[in-house]
């Protein structure tokens, strides 16, 4: 590295004396030595005096390099323009990265890529330059300090974690060479490999795709330095001597795609001499050894030294002797385009996080005749594995937990990481009032999904509820759709999915058992030794929760010391008084069993005498389903669980789960229901499955955080089905007032499902009831037209009287809230 640095880096107006020796930016205190940092201005570099050709000590001293100005012939560089100062190369790149850098964060304002370098060992020296050059660009640099002697192991470990971090945009390495192997290399996510090391950019690179990869930066700085010196390459003989690995492999590969002959070898080959006599270019990727003389070099041969690899963390100075031209700039010009390669790892990522239509590859259908059942049509598609799905509609790997091959769990971060995207589209499918059949409500919904996006490739996201398994076992059945529109695969669609039922059951049935512990500890113990129980001696101290001293707000009480509550404050905050007849929590089971919907509990003799009557309830039944499908992040779940109401006190006065002091219980059991559930279509379009209240007792819709991720997801241009369950009289809307209400979500358009055999029913036709075959008035239609074999058309009648009516006025200013023109839109299924 040359001494003109100080000079260069003060030109990029970085102080020459930066603040006194510091550990480097993001480095783990404890885990390794450190090397203070020279200032600038008194970095020392050691001169070597040239073996042969008689050049002074002061030609010998690094930095002084002399280009020589030799015939087109011998020198290969082509007359007429001033080549480029290498200095001037380093600041016009980083000035171009700072530009790119700037308009990306026009858009996106919090935007700031960042570079993790991976160190093992205490040489600090080019830490400095990575630092200087990354605040220059405007880019945050982090590294990451491993001991010496760390194993392969706890390097991949490192790497491994820095891969999944989604604010690292870049990925470099500063390790020794014993410490590098394939399978460390080869760790680096290749999105993130800014030095080209892994066997993905090398093999981009050699097919030649090198703008889809990144290519080797210290690779690139030989090419720039010859190129920008109008040094013609085409026709020269070139070698590369002492380069191992992928700095090798690229720097063969770019030399041969500018028209050069390419020779490689290692120091010790037996050749060395006379290749080293016959090269109009050397290229030096590792220190020369002190036994080969220089003299084997002719005259007039360029040199280019590599040797100070960042890989490996060693100095090896650059020399020159007379009727050599030595390039001594390639260290710094690396660390340049390797800023670069990061600015640009950061565009790709942020435009990756912009909408674009998915590269979605569907599954195709093979449809039968006759129509086999649901469960055959589902076995018999293949679905695809669920981390694929999830990279092609834009999910990252660290956004998604897999269960299994089929299904994967979203974190809420994703809304965080696509707060700035547009949402899409947003559709609600709801029907007119049901038979016990149903009348494919769910059906319509996948098949509108399968459509948009299996066949008219525009991306659309289908969000539907979490199936009970007591209709699933019952005579309703499952409720992944049907026919050729299904969820798949049906049996884990239907039967406990990830669990979130489960939990919801646990979390239910533990505020349920808190209710009955509390009043059979207030009716045997007295207020004294009840409220030292709630506050128990940690260590000899008595403290009050945060959720305790939530209750003493709540009861006027403004003291944190437990010591200083007077006896009456003391029996306010221990007893709850809890009325057992009015106690309105009930326990959930995910299953029809009709013995326990009237139960007598608390007769062992544990329990003191202290029995009553309850029930169970479905489990989606339970509040806390309902507080799911509604909240929109672990917070406000939390706020939303400990406000539930589970009984009154003998005064009438409201006892909630915060009372009870289990609300930060029942959030940890629904940590992960949160979070939607991924899974497909048969035609392998995305689905969501998240919450499942019934409408009957709840809002009947699937949940406000799945939709709003899968908006996010599909982007401005794209679509979002969701479903309202029972009729339009209940499911819809209560869409429109309770869950359009909590998520400040608008649906753009609604398509209502109707049904013959409904219209039917409700027109005073025969009841329908499951399990009984249907009557003759289903299954069987009058002649009419059809003896004329003419298609019958449908007209529908926008009548002046009827639209002039309250009822009709009514109902088109309810469909001007969702969509301006919606009430000259009618939908036919």
């Amino acid at each position: 590295m040359s001494t003109r640095l100080p000079g260069v880096l003060r030109q990029l107006r970085w102080a020459q004396q930066p603040p006194a020796p510091r550990a480097p930016q993001g480095c783990r205190p404890g885990i390794a030595a450190r090397r203070p940092f020279p200032p600038w201005g008194s970095i020392q570099v050691p001169c070597r005096a040239g073996s042969s050709g008689g050049g002074s000590a002061g030609e010998g001293l690094l930095g002084q390099r002399r280009l020589q100005e030799l015939p087109s012939g011998s020198s290969g560089r082509a007359g007429g323009k001033a080549p480029l100062k290498p200095d001037a190369m380093v600041r016009e790149i980083i000035q171009n990265s700072k530009e790119v850098l700037s308009l990306l964060q026009k858009g996106s304002p919090a935007f700031k890529p960042v570079l993790a370098v991976v160190q093992a060992g205490d040489d600090n020296w080019m830490q400095e330059i990575n630092q200087n050059l990354a605040e220059e660009a405007g880019l945050n640099i982090t590294h990451v300090c491993l001991p010496p002697n760390s194993s392969e192991d706890e390097i991949i470990d490192e790497i491994l974690k820095l891969n999944g971090d989604a604010r690292i945009h870049g990925l470099a390495l500063q390790l020794s060479l014993s410490s590098f192997s394939n399978k460390i290399l080869n760790a680096l996510k290749p999105d993130k490999d800014v030095d080209g090391v892994t066997d993905v950019n090398l093999g981009k690179l050699v097919r030649g795709d090198a703008h889809e990869c990144f290519v080797s930066p210290t690779a690139r700085a030989v090419i720039e330095l010859l190129e920008k010196s109008d040094f013609i390459i085409d026709g020269k003989k070139v070698l590369v001597v002492g380069a191992h690995g992928p700095l090798e492999a690229a720097l063969q590969c770019l030399f041969q795609r500018k028209g050069a002959m390419t020779m490689t070898c290692p120091w010790k080959t037996p050749q060395l001499q006379s290749k080293l006599n016959e090269a109009e270019i050397v290229v030096i990727g590792s220190p020369k050894p002190d036994e080969i003389p220089l003299s084997w070099i002719q005259p007039g041969t360029t040199i280019l030294n590599c040797s100070h690899n960042f890989l490996s963390g060693k100095h090896e100075y650059d020399v020159q002797f007379n009727g050599l031209t030595v390039e001594d700039d390639v260290g710094l010009l690396a660390a340049a385009l390797r800023i670069q390669n990061v600015v640009n790892s950061g565009r790709r990522w942020l435009r990756e996080q912009q909408y674009r239509r998915w590269k979605l590859r569907s599954l195709k259908l093979q449809p039968l005749s006759p129509v086999p059942s649901d469960i055959e049509i589902s076995r018999g598609q293949t679905p695809k594995a669920v981390d694929v799905l999830a990279k092609e509609i834009g999910l990252l790997a660290d956004e998604i937990e897999i269960y299994g091959q089929s299904k994967a769990k979203v974190r809420l971060s994703l809304l965080e990481r696509l707060k700035d995207q547009a949402d899409g589209k947003y559709i609600l499918v709801a029907g007119i009032t049901p038979t016990p059949l149903g009348e494919g409500k769910s059906t319509v919904t996948v098949g509108l999904v399968q459509a948009l996006t299996a066949h008219l490739h525009v991306n659309s996201f289908a969000c539907l509820r979490q199936p009970s398994q007591g209709p699933t076992f019952g005579v309703k059945g499952g409720a992944a759709g049907g026919g050729y529109a299904q969820v798949i695969p049906m049996e884990e669609f239907n039967l406990h999915l990830t669990g979130d039922i489960h939990a919801i059951t646990a979390a239910n049935n533990l505020l349920a058992a808190a209710i009955d512990a509390r009043i059979l500890h207030e009716s045997t113990q007295t207020h004294k030794a009840l409220f030292n129980r709630l506050v128990p001696l940690v260590n000899g101290v008595r403290e009050f929760s945060g959720i305790q001293l939530s209750r003493l707000k709540k009861l006027g009480i403004n003291k944190t010391d437990p010591s200083t509550l007077t006896e009456e404050e003391m029996t306010r905050f221990a007893r709850l008084d809890i009325d057992p007849s009015t106690i309105t929590w009930q326990r959930v089971l995910d299953t029809n069993d009709r013995f326990l919907r009237k139960i007598t509990i608390g007769q062992a003799k544990t329990e003191k005498g202290f029995f009553r009557q309850a029930q169970f309830d479905i489990a989606v039944a339970s509040e806390i389903m309902a507080v799911l499908a509604l909240t929109d992040g672990l917070e406000d779940m939390k706020n939303r669980l400990g406000r539930m109401v589970v009984a009154s006190d003998k005064k009438g006065q409201p006892v909630t789960a915060d009372d009870l002091g289990v609300t930060g219980a029942l959030a940890v059991l629904m940590k992960d229901a949160i979070k939607p559930t991924l899974m497909q279509t048969l035609e392998g379009t995305p689905v969501f499955v998240h919450a499942g209240p019934f409408a009957n007792i709840a809002h009947g819709n699937s949940s406000v955080l799945a939709d709003k991720i899968a908006l996010k997801l599909v982007g401005g241009e794209g679509f979002v089905v969701t479903e309202a369950g029972f009729g339009a009289d209940i499911g819809m809307e209560k869409f429109f007032n309770i869950k359009c209400r909590a998520s400040g979500l608008v649906p753009n358009v609604v398509v209502l499902v109707a049904t013959v055999r409904a219209l039917k029913m409700h027109g005073g036709g025969p009841s329908v009831a499951a399990g009984i075959p249907l009557k003759k008035e289903y299954t069987e239609e009058p002649a009419h037209g059809h003896i004329w074999h003419v298609v019958p058309g449908v007209a529908a009648n926008e009548m002046k009287c009827c639209h002039e009516s309250p009822a009709s006025s009514s109902l088109t200013y309810t469909f001007k809230a969702v969509d301006g023109v919606f009430h000259k839109q009618l939908l036919f299924f």
